[in-house]
């Protein structure tokens, strides 16, 4: 591949060569979704941003214990631009990678990865098992119990925010509203009538 941006049917096939799990597609579409959100509120280049929000974890399936490492290898071998690599990396900052989110990309990436986790979680546990009625009311009240969805780092999610200079609010109401367009995708459109 030439340094030319990687376009998302490529991110996608790369996705799928290296990640089986059902689950771990499922976030990489949900990541994608936020980031294709938030870039088009902010004015910025849609593409790119989903494109990086779908391949960040790609190692993750086959390679746990090298995590970002191994996918800056991957990257880098398929001629991907830095700027994209860097970004995927920096998404592990202070967890496996010592790559620190500097650009507003790279921060809302950074801030939207464990907390699709925990919208998710929120949603399954709903009687419509639906992310389409979720509220920012009821993530919030799941977020103040830490035995709820308690891999999800709220740390991380709370420095990602302040990070963004927006409340914990704000980015939990955006990763809901881009969670929402992929609904179906990522097995989370129930159905909001209930049961």
């Amino acid at each position: 591949m030439s340094q030319t941006n990687p376009s998302r049917d490529e991110a996608l096939e790369l996705l799928h060569a290296y990640n089986l799990s059902e689950g771990l597609r499922s976030h990489a579409y949900a990541v994608e979704a936020v980031m294709r959100f938030i870039a088009r509120r902010k004015g910025q280049d849609e593409e790119k941003w989903g494109v990086i929000g779908l391949i960040h974890d790609l190692d993750y399936e086959r390679y746990p214990d090298q995590h970002c490492t191994k996918t800056r290898e991957i990257l880098l071998d398929r001629g991907w631009p830095d700027e994209y690599v860097r970004a995927v990396i920096s998404h592990g900052w202070g967890i496996c990678s010592d790559v620190e989110p500097l650009s507003d990309m790279e921060k809302t990436l950074y801030a939207i990865d464990e907390l699709t986790g925990l919208v998710a979680a929120s949603a399954m546990v709903r009687p419509s098992r639906s992310v389409l009625d979720l509220t920012l009311s009821s993530v919030r009240k799941k977020w103040k119990s830490p035995a709820f969805a308690a891999g999800v780092d709220r740390s991380v999610i709370a420095r990602g925010a302040e990070m963004l200079g927006i409340t914990v609010e704000e980015l939990i109401e955006d990763t809901i509203m881009g969670m929402r367009e992929v609904a179906g995708a990522i097995g989370l459109k129930g159905s909001p009538e209930g049961p």
